[in-house]
């Protein structure tokens, strides 16, 4: 009883910790975090327009994009833990599935994975300042879910761009996951990725659910982990196992989540 007691005192004593820190967070989040991330998203967005004609949408991409995640991440501050990197073979084009926790996963994948590659992203966010017109001239994939002959259409110009180590990511769970378990995917990534002949490279990331859960603004300090996977090889794979090999990599990515939340 008295063990018993004396761990709930602990639990409650946590708990109150926890919230007084959040209470202390909140100005450096409207006042410091908040401008930051305005700020820094048109600088780098802006930067990319200028750095694409006197360099290439490679090179653009790849430095805009990465220390600008890196910054927001820092300045939150969120730290990062990156397993597996030897995975990854810079000269190999992958087709990239990662599961979606949060908003701050675009950070980690763009700051800390370390490769070239083209986001699948919806149309809606073609029209966030500085982000939108950044994304299209480094040549991200701009998808209209509201139109689906536009969507395959944009997929099929898409195609053209994922070679000579340039990677494709997808979110095939589709939308953020409320409370960190693994959705359902959709068959987009995998069929472009038969269609390319390209290898899937599954990536777990756990943790950003709790920096900047879904549909909120309660952004808090904490640790990510990312986990890149050994690439799937895709070659025993057509139209008619396809759900085999959509299986194989979900099993993968939810092997990198903590049990808790593995469904």
């Amino acid at each position: 009883m008295i063990i018993m007691t004396t761990s709930m005192f602990a639990i409650n004593g946590g708990l109150r910790m926890k919230k007084l820190l959040y209470v202390l967070y909140q100005p450096y989040k409207w006042f410091i975090y908040t401008p930051f991330l305005v700020v820094s998203t048109l600088f780098f967005g802006s930067l990319t327009i200028i750095l694409v004609p006197l360099t290439n949408p490679r090179f653009a991409s790849y430095v805009c994009g990465s220390i600008w995640s890196r910054l927001n991440g820092y300045v939150t501050p969120m730290r990062v833990h990156v397993h597996g990197r030897h995975n990854i073979d810079k000269e190999q084009s992958y087709v990239i599935t990662a599961n979606h926790q949060s908003h701050f996963d675009v950070f980690v994948l763009y700051g800390w994975l370390g490769i070239d590659f083209k986001w699948v992203m919806k149309q809606e966010l073609r029209k966030v300042p500085g982000l939108g017109i950044g994304c299209e001239k480094v040549g991200h994939i701009f998808i209209d879910r509201s139109n689906h002959e536009r969507a395959l259409a944009s997929l099929r110009e898409a195609k053209k761009k994922i070679v000579n180590g340039t990677s494709v990511i997808f979110f095939p769970e589709g939308t953020r996951s409320l409370d960190g378990s693994l959705g359902e995917f959709k068959k987009g990534a995998f069929r472009m990725a038969l269609d390319l002949d390209l290898p899937m490279l599954p990536v777990t990331i756990s943790g950003t659910g709790k920096v900047l859960p879904p549909n909120t603004t309660r952004l808090f300090p904490g640790v990510v982990h990312m986990t890149i996977h050994p690439p799937i090889d895709t070659s025993p794979y057509n139209d008619e196992n396809i759900q085999e090999l959509i299986e194989k990599t979900r099993i993968v990515i939810r092997s990198g989540l903590p049990a808790t939340n593995t469904e």
